[in-house]
């Protein structure tokens, strides 16, 4: 093509010299390049971009779309500029070896850009998968952007040295402990999300609990060196991601996906107020719709075994009787059971834990219907407000260390 054209000039008597061969050459790449520019960039692309807009497909953001196809037109272009090169440009000439040096440079830059892209247009789609909500893809596609940039940075680095990559790939032995202290926390931050993602230890959406870091919420995002985490008070919190292997902590994902939330508090009795209920208490006791059947039922089970004693009972310690605690820890029993926001299928006990000089601890063990904090904490307050009011029905005091009201009606008298 060349050829025939600068013969055509030349038969309309035009003297083609070699430095106006040169211009009319870089003349005509030039005038390529800008309107292959113009018809992709102002035609093709806005079209098609359009025509996907119209489409209302939700898979994948316009914005991750535009870019990869726009770098994708980039690669084009310069392939299209260097096969323009090798066609108009004498062969070993400097302008020749420039403009392919150039173009060369261009498509490994924007290929490696529209790599990045492709793999923001994945991540976005694994968000709509299970798979992507489970494993850390963030963190590890951000491992193949690292290893792709340093790739491409040592062929555009060969490409400018006019040597072969492998010289510079044998030449990365001698820096191997530069570069593992250099790209320390990149490294460690891909295998903590290799292992993360393994043993499906952390996922985004999760709530994380690590004290050490301050970190009390919701896991948004898993990255090659960080892990961000909303806060429960509205702040974030960044952990190194290779801490997570390193240190422990706590997984509340477990919780919310059961659909119960564990209560596990105590109230701290008075040990001197324990006693055995008199008869007149019973029967006031009896009263409680909750506590009835299980009056009735211990009541027969103690008059059998004590009739067995015979004259024996008059003496208090041989015989077996109801105690104001152990009728407490019933009444709190079927209480939890009755309650319209506790889970039966779970784990539920009211239960002594060992003595203490703070008193005897009577501690509820199970667990609410729902996992939502706010709704939690009020199910929680509620029995708890319940046990504090309902104390003094069954003749028992809480333990509380004297406070400066004590003190005053002490001096009062």
């Amino acid at each position: 093509m060349k050829e025939m054209f600068f013969n055509w000039l030349s038969g309309l008597g035009v003297d083609v010299t070699p430095m106006m061969a040169l211009v009319i050459a870089l003349g005509f790449i030039v005038l390529t390049a800008m309107v292959l520019h113009l018809v992709l960039h102002r035609i093709l692309l806005v079209r098609l971009v359009g025509l996907l807009g119209k489409t209302k497909q939700m898979w994948l953001p316009p914005q991750l779309q535009q870019r990869l196809f726009y770098r994708l037109a980039f690669v084009f272009q310069g392939a299209v500029l260097l096969g323009q090169a090798e066609i108009w440009l004498p062969k070993a000439s400097e302008s020749l070896a420039l403009i392919e040096l150039l173009a060369q440079l261009w498509i490994l830059l924007f290929l490696l850009l529209a790599l990045f892209a492709l793999l923001d247009c994945l991540l976005s789609l694994s968000r709509h998968t299970r798979l992507g909500r489970d494993l850390p893809l963030r963190g590890i596609f951000q491992g193949v952007k690292l290893v792709a940039s340093i790739l491409v940075g040592i062929l555009m680095i060969a490409l400018l040295l006019g040597k072969s990559p492998l010289f510079l790939f044998s030449g990365l032995g001698a820096m191997t402990a530069v570069l593992m202290l250099v790209f320390k926390d990149p490294i460690l931050g891909l295998v903590a999300g290799i292992q993360l993602s393994a043993n499906r230890m952390l996922s985004v959406g999760d709530w994380l609990q690590m004290d050490k870091y301050g970190a009390d919420g919701e896991v948004t995002d898993i990255g090659l060196t960080t892990v961000k985490v909303s806060n429960w008070d509205k702040t974030i919190t960044t952990i190194p991601t290779y801490a997570l292997i390193s240190d422990s902590f706590k997984n509340w994902q477990g919780m919310t996906e059961s659909g119960g939330r564990r209560i596990k508090r105590s109230v701290n009795i008075d040990m001197t107020s324990v006693r055995f209920l008199t008869s007149q208490e019973q029967l006031q006791l009896k009263q409680a719709r909750l506590l009835a059947p299980y009056l009735s039922r211990k009541e027969q089970e103690l008059s059998s075994y004590n009739q067995q004693l015979s004259d024996a009972i008059s003496c208090p310690i041989n015989g077996r009787h109801l105690t104001n605690l152990g009728t407490l820890r019933a009444y709190l029993d079927a209480y939890l059971r009755a309650h319209a926001g506790i889970r039966k299928d779970m784990t539920l006990m009211v239960r002594q834990l060992a003595p203490t000089t703070d008193g005897l601890p009577l501690e509820i063990y199970c667990f609410t219907a729902t996992t939502a904090w706010a709704e939690y904490e009020g199910i929680q307050a509620d029995i708890f407000d319940h046990i504090f009011a309902i104390i003094e029905q069954f003749h028992l005091r809480l333990h509380q260390s004297p406070t400066g009201y004590d003190m005053h009606s002490w001096k009062n008298g």
